[in-house]
């Protein structure tokens, strides 16, 4: 397993150095441009220019809204927290009659403000966000109250309006971001576990055939060994390649587990339904004569298709090997302008699906997962029936 180790501390870019530099200057000028705003709200002529008088008594409640701005990405609280306190100051300390300081101005100040108490929601919890929008409304009522230039009554049915407003965007922002969240988690944990199924079922189809090959070789041989050893030599050559075929693709499984996430774990080479007739030998070679017979066309088909029907005949013919008793089945394999069907018929003494078992499950997974019908049973005549109906996509139905 690969770790890697943490890296070193190291100093901090520029960028970001002057970054919290800027953003902390505005901090520091803050109190100073509190301070100036009474000189200012008096009239033009205190500062000594009474030409500039309207842009500068604009331009100190925006510093004052705009200066811990820089603060607001690392340190919302704080940031909203001196804006607040220095809008809450600045009215106090400048308001007057009808046409006093902030009169024309006050609303686009906290109207600001219930911004950035919007975007506290959206990227705080509720237990943070609500007592942030409370703080922001009673402070804009008092800042209402303070003022003099309107009805305050007005001002605190607005101010309640806005940050209502701003906190219900912002919470609804926050909720759709945590619905997004919880999807993106779903679906990746629904496509983990469909990967699970997939990769558990070709490692039960491809061992739970080969294994049951290599026990009945296995038995013939050394049933044989004494009497019949030619027999017995056949019977070990055919464990000797069923075995490396298993192993084989046992690393090609386990190579796909080994890949990072993220990475397609594919199983390729897959087989398909050109490898029906050294399945049918291997069966054979256990004991049980397979009659195969195709119809249909003979065009290629769609990977999952083919792998899901060379995997569905795998499965049957390894219990006709392993449960049925049987001496003779037949395999059926038919391509139609729509579909693909694949049938396995045994002449054993049949029986009932068993639940304990993976392989009919298996098989039912993977029709299922390509739309098709699936059925598994003993025939009423007797012996056992396996059938798949495999639509083939791209075709209209």
């Amino acid at each position: 397993m690969n770790v890697t180790a943490p890296r070193p501390p190291g100093p901090r870019p520029a960028a970001s150095v002057a970054r919290a530099v800027l953003a902390w200057a505005g901090v520091a000028l803050l109190p100073v441009v509190v301070l100036f705003a009474p000189t200012v709200g008096t009239s033009g002529n205190g500062v000594g220019f009474a030409d500039l008088w309207i842009p500068v008594r604009y331009l100190v409640p925006a510093l004052v809204v705009l200066l811990p701005v820089g603060l607001l990405r690392r340190r919302p609280l704080l940031a909203l927290g001196l804006m607040l306190t220095g809008s809450l100051l600045v009215t106090a300390t400048t308001h007057s009659g009808q046409d006093g300081y902030l009169s024309d101005i006050w609303y686009l100040q906290f109207l600001m403000i219930d911004a950035v108490a919007g975007a506290i929601a959206a990227s705080r919890p509720r237990r943070v966000s609500v007592p942030t929008a409370v703080v922001v409304l009673a402070v804009q009522v008092a800042a209402g109250f303070l003022s003099l230039a309107f009805d305050p009554l007005n001002r605190a049915v607005f101010s309640l309006l806005a940050v209502t407003a701003a906190w219900v965007v912002g919470d609804s922002i926050q909720a759709r971001r945590r619905h997004a969240e919880a999807l993106r988690t779903h679906a990746a944990a629904e496509a983990v576990t469909a990967e699970r199924l997939r990769i558990a079922r070709e490692l039960h189809d491809m061992v739970a055939h080969s294994i049951g090959v290599i026990a009945i070789q296995a038995g013939v041989g050394a049933r044989v060994i004494d009497t019949q050893p030619a027999q017995a030599r056949a019977a070990l050559v055919t464990i000797e390649t069923t075995s490396r075929e298993t192993l084989a693709g046992l690393r090609r499984t386990l190579g796909a587990l080994r890949r990072p996430q993220g990475e397609s774990a594919s199983l390729a080479p897959t087989p398909g339904l050109a490898d029906l007739d050294r399945l049918v030998a291997a069966t054979a070679d256990a004991g049980v004569t397979v009659r195969l017979q195709r119809r249909g066309g003979s065009a290629a088909l769609p990977a999952e298709v083919d792998l899901a029907a060379y995997r569905i005949v795998q499965e049957a013919l390894t219990n006709v090997v392993r449960h049925a008793g049987a001496a003779d089945c037949r395999v059926t394999v038919e391509r139609r302008a729509d579909e693909l069907d694949v049938e396995v018929l045994d002449d054993g003494p049949g029986g009932p699906v068993g639940d304990d078992g993976h392989g009919i499950v298996g098989m039912r997974e993977r029709v299922a997962l390509l739309g098709g019908r699936f059925e598994a049973g003993p025939r009423p005549e007797g012996g056992f029936r396996v059938a798949a109906r495999l639509p083939l996509p791209g075709v209209d139905r």
